[in-house]
């Protein structure tokens, strides 16, 4: 358990403080979210993270099931140095960080409260439930964060329901999560354009077509959400993990002897691996072939859960658990 006196003694350290705001449509799973971060710092168990409510305090919220008010908590957060601190250090090196989560609510009828939340953070998790896609509310907190200068972070959150609810293929939830980001995409492009068009108006119009497009696709390249930029993360806050494109290279770049760098641009799109050359390709080399996202990632996922299904096979499939996510109180 994280205590009182540790969190108090970074207060004063500026520069490791970050404010980070949670933000989302109604049910997408913001208050599990908070829940499951919370009880990484030992606050309350994992096993009552999303059932618990933690930052819902007020009697209302906790009888109606919703988050009606922001409500903030500190949490330590081991995390990676600043450029500043790198120098002449490893870059496995870690710091501490005093993480001061909001947790905002998610219905319309309170959007005030969520405008106030994105003015106090320095960044923003914005959650979109993988089956319901981008909401109305979605649309609207991307562009409360836009409009105050966050960049957001995108969390596709309940990628279980896929496998329990959808009873998708990892390829057929590829082909899903991969339309979840374009979805949000077009709605990042059409303020990127909004704001160009704004600023450009008393701009001479042969100046305007000249210029345009080339501003446009800098500003694309800076805000657009893609899992090998790291903005955009996998998750089920209600199960307690979540992943990046970037764990998972540094992960495989050992076992594969593939640059970490090629693997993070690898992992995302349709690039495809071949185990004997360690070559990637934008074109299958055979006819069973599958994205690297979908070989590397989301099958080794399907197992797990599939395992839990099965008690047969729970022992084979297990022990890869542990090595994943380094989550070590699984019992065979």
């Amino acid at each position: 358990r994280v205590t009182t006196d540790a969190l108090a003694s970074l207060q004063s350290d500026t520069v490791h403080i970050r404010n980070i705001c949670i933000i989302a449509h109604v049910d997408h799973g913001k208050t599990t979210l908070s829940d499951s971060l919370v009880s990484s710092n030992g606050i309350i168990s994992d096993r009552l993270a999303g059932k618990i409510r933690y930052l819902d305090n007020t009697e209302e919220e906790q009888l109606r099931g919703i988050t009606m008010k922001s409500s903030a908590i500190s949490l330590l957060y081991e995390g990676p140095l600043t450029p500043q601190e790198k120098k002449g250090r490893s870059d496995d090196e870690t710091v501490p960080y005093l993480i001061n989560l909001v947790d905002s609510p998610g219905h319309v009828d309170f959007s005030f409260d969520v405008s106030t939340a994105v003015r106090l953070c320095d960044g923003a998790l914005v959650l979109i439930d993988v089956i319901e896609g981008v909401c109305a509310q979605t649309n609207a907190v991307l562009r409360q964060a836009w409009h105050e200068g966050i960049r957001p972070c995108l969390v596709i959150n309940k990628i279980d329901r896929l496998i329990y609810e959808l009873q998708f293929t990892p390829l057929e939830a590829y082909r899903h999560i991969c339309r979840i980001v374009e979805q949000a995409n077009v709605i990042i492009s059409s303020m990127i354009r909004a704001d160009i068009l704004e600023e450009q108006n008393e701009i001479d119009a042969s100046e305007l077509l000249d210029d345009d497009g080339d501003e446009t696709e800098s500003r694309e390249r800076q805000w657009m959400f893609s899992p090998t930029r790291g903005n955009v993360l996998f998750a089920s806050a209600y199960d307690g993990w979540a992943f990046s494109i970037g764990y998972f290279a540094a992960y495989y770049s050992k076992k594969l002897d593939v640059p970490q760098g090629v693997l993070r641009q690898g992992l995302w799109g349709d690039n495809y691996f071949h185990a004997k050359t360690k070559k990637i390709r934008t074109t299958p080399w055979t006819s069973n072939s599958v994205p690297m996202f979908v070989a590397l990632i989301l099958e080794p996922l399907w197992a797990v859960y599939k395992a839990f299904e099965d008690p047969v096979d729970s022992a084979e499939a297990l022990p890869p658990l542990r090595q994943l996510t380094k989550v070590h109180y699984f019992t065979t």
